[in-house]
């Protein structure tokens, strides 16, 4: 079983939603692009528990848990690694469209598991949140295929919701 599969696992036998965001997300919805991690995405903060993880580390894995400070748009992040595995970094996000986020994904295989993934309007959103320039990049591609016309219309109904400096991403973007 993946580290992926496993971490899953955790989550769901605490009832944790979570969804898996970034570029394997990104890889579901036909945009390849290379990364080290794997990300899973949830707002609830029992996360960050250490005992939530005492099973993966039983079993070998090596978990780090980095809490962010009140300007942090994150509650925290926890990194697992095993061996030559990708780590998976489980993101704590706070939020309550991010809550929306983890409702409307859906089960993937991934790998040896069936993952809840964000939907592609979704990654475009946490994207525009992020703002970086790679991020912007990512945004591109998955408005570069087929289903450009249904990510816009749904990036436009939930982007109310996050800051203005995203807005103005969203409308620099979408109009290049």
């Amino acid at each position: 079983m993946t580290l992926l599969a496993r971490v899953h696992g955790v989550l769901e036998e605490l009832g944790l939603p979570h969804a898996l965001i970034g570029a394997a997300a990104l890889a579901v919805h036909g945009v390849s692009r290379s990364t080290l991690d794997l990300d899973l995405l949830v707002t609830d903060a029992r996360a960050l528990e250490a005992s939530t993880w005492h099973v993966l580390e039983a079993g070998g894995a090596r978990v780090e848990i980095r809490l962010g400070d009140a300007d942090d748009p994150l509650v925290g992040v926890i990194r697992i690694e095993h061996g030559d595995e990708r780590p998976v970094d489980v993101v704590v996000a706070r939020g309550t469209w991010q809550d929306e986020i983890l409702r409307r994904a859906s089960a993937t295989r991934v790998a040896d598991a069936d993952v809840p993934v964000a939907t592609a309007p979704d990654v475009v959103l946490l994207k525009l949140y992020a703002g970086g320039a790679q991020d912007r990049w990512d945004v591109g591609q998955l408005l570069a295929g087929s289903d450009r016309d249904a990510i816009v219309a749904a990036v436009d109904t939930r982007i109310v919701q996050l800051p203005a400096r995203c807005h103005a991403l969203w409308n620099d973007i979408r109009s290049a």
